[in-house]
């Protein structure tokens, strides 16, 4: 009986190319007619140090990071040590065959339970490098002998590699066209274990695939939104989205700052909202944090702005190119005084297309600064994605032509006044970052501040009544147990109740965060609740018994730097289901 995945690893240094391959295979076999997501984990280093990338080719969309390994394929000094981590009786491990460390299968063990990693294949690497021409085409040898070994066609990732690597001349070209046939024709006489590889799915359905990294997701949504304004200081993971968007300035009309610092970035999206920019700022945990007065600044002169903020482990520098969701409470709080906020948390492609979308509709709408929560995981994840699954949800009109005596901070019954622009009609748009009356004037009046504290707060009801609702996961209603999880861990929470198929088990998987349906508690009330979050505390369970009134009996938590794996999730919920 086949299997329905492949799970393959590639491991490797720094600088050896391994994220550039494992993308090209990606589409390789996303074009063979399979799902396939790609997780990169990575040091923070130019060269050297053990990177991995893995590759999930399955029959049924899963984006899920899993410690499963069944093929191996390891480039670097560190590679045996790796397998040693993460190896199973069932995997087959493709070492280079001089690394000193690889002797005999009985000296490679697992360091976790004992047993012993499966097949080792010794394989020499490094030989058919020299023989291509080049030490540095490891990795493209490594991409053959995959494609040798589960029987895919070499022709698709020729080319693909020919595309990729024309600018630098027709001797690489020639070179790694060498590689990767020397590499398949390895992999061709070293196949995989029957029954081991998934069959493909419909080619029809396969035609409707598309691959998509989660940061070109957060990108397209951000086009999508009618996005003209980005401006960010550079920090992993929050980069990508302004390389994302600068590559595509020219055709969308995208006005790119590539600013000093946070807080110059920050006050930049301001003043560009101000004049009427869709504005968007990214940046990561540390930078977020030099933004909070520029985000204090928004909500007082009630100025749209939207923050993405891809999330890295901390405190300070932290671990820079891992992942954890350790900023929801900081995105929660920010900033001084009292003013409202929307936090969103989307965990998977399509939602990430959504969330920018309704991002800027929402900040437009209630004039409130709107936070994106991603991180790491999420953001460089490379994923097959249906093309129905990508949706416009259009643009929200929210800007008024002023008129003679306009009062930019008129008081509402729901308090969002109509919102105008300089040069867009005959009245002044005046706005302050001190306390001010509805004309936009300083004040020190304590009857005016108070009616003003008032205008701001009054529109937490609306942001309330629109909140986006959980996705369901089972039945909730009529489950005991209830699972909640929010941001990255959506395919971890899907594919874990997939797994039990219990329907005592539900789960809820929260695309905003803040403030949360209240249409949820309902359904929260009376149940055994246990959350999943990539933190150490439980920042979103803290939330949801604060905002909900309930108690969160279990908290699955984890702070390593690592996503979750599913086998852990599900071994933890296994404990929490039959206690």
């Amino acid at each position: 009986m086949l299997q329905d995945e492949l799970s393959v690893v590639f491991e490797g240094a720094a600088g050896e190319g391994l994220r550039a391959i494992a993308d090209i295979l990606a589409t390789v076999i996303k074009d063979c007619g399979y799902h396939i997501s790609v997780s990169h984990e990575y040091m923070s280093r130019v060269r050297g140090g053990s990177n991995t990338a893995q590759l999930r080719i399955t029959k049924h969309p899963r984006t899920a990071y899993t410690r499963r390994i069944d093929i191996f394929l390891g480039l670097s000094p560190h590679a045996a040590s790796c397998l040693r981590e993460r190896g199973e009786s069932r995997t087959v491990g493709v070492i280079e065959v001089s690394t000193a460390e690889v002797q005999s299968t009985a000296e490679v063990q697992s360091t976790a339970g004992g047993s012993a990693t499966g097949t080792l294949v010794a394989t020499p690497f490094k030989a058919m490098a020299k023989e291509a021409g080049n030490s540095r085409y490891l990795n493209t040898i490594a991409g053959g002998i995959l494609l040798g070994m589960i029987d895919l066609p070499l022709k698709p990732y020729i080319e693909r590699l020919q595309t990729a690597f024309a600018q630098k001349g027709e001797r690489v070209m020639t070179g790694n066209a060498r590689a990767a046939s020397l590499g398949y024709d390895w992999g061709k006489a070293h196949p995989a274990p029957e029954p081991l590889f998934p069959p493909p799915i419909d080619p029809e359905l396969a035609g409707e695939l598309l691959l998509l990294s989660g940061t070109a997701a957060c990108g397209i949504g951000a086009v999508a939104a009618g996005c003209n304004f980005i401006s960010s200081y550079p920090m992993s993971p929050g980069t990508g989205l302004l390389t994302f968007l600068a590559a595509k300035a020219e055709s969308f009309g995208i006005v790119v700052d590539q600013a000093e610092d946070e807080i110059a970035a920050i006050n930049a999206g301001i003043g560009a909202a101000y004049a009427g920019a869709r504005a968007i700022v990214s940046t990561s945990g540390g930078g977020f944090d030099l933004m909070q007065e520029g985000l204090s600044l928004a909500a007082m002169t009630e100025t749209p702005i939207v923050i993405h903020l891809g999330q890295r482990p901390g405190p300070a520098t932290g671990l820079p190119t891992r992942t954890e969701q350790g900023d929801l409470s900081l995105a929660l709080y920010a900033g001084h005084g009292e003013f409202p906020r929307i936090i969103l948390t989307p965990g998977s492609l399509a939602e990430l297309v959504m969330a920018m979308q309704h991002a800027f509709s929402a900040a437009g709408c209630y004039q409130v600064p709107v936070i994106i929560l991603t991180d790491q995981h999420l953001l460089d994840l490379s994923t097959t994605i249906h093309r129905s699954e990508i949706h416009r949800i259009g643009h929200y009109a929210s800007i008024v032509e002023t008129g003679c005596g306009y009062r930019r901070y008129a008081f509402t019954p729901n308090g969002i006044s109509p919102r105008g622009v300089p040069g867009y009609g005959e009245g002044i748009v005046r706005v302050d970052s001190d306390e001010h009356d509805e004309w936009g004037l300083i004040t020190e009046s304590f009857s005016m501040r108070r009616l003003m504290v008032e205008k701001r707060l009054k529109r937490r009801t609306a942001l309330a009544l629109a909140a986006l609702p959980p996705s369901r996961f089972g039945n909730p209603e009529d489950a005991s147990l209830i699972v909640l999880a929010w941001g990255s861990t959506r395919s971890l929470l899907d594919e874990v109740l997939q797994r039990r198929s219990n329907p005592d088990i539900a789960g809820l998987h929260f695309s905003q965060a803040f403030p949360l349906s209240a249409a949820t508690f309902r359904l929260l009330s009376g149940k055994r609740l246990v959350v999943i979050e990539n933190n150490a505390t439980g920042q979103f369970a803290d939330l949801v018994e604060r905002e909900a009134g309930v108690r969160v009996s279990h908290r699955i938590l984890k702070a390593t730097g690592e996503p979750f794996a599913v086998e852990e999730v599900d071994g933890a919920l296994e404990e929490i289901a039959n206690a």
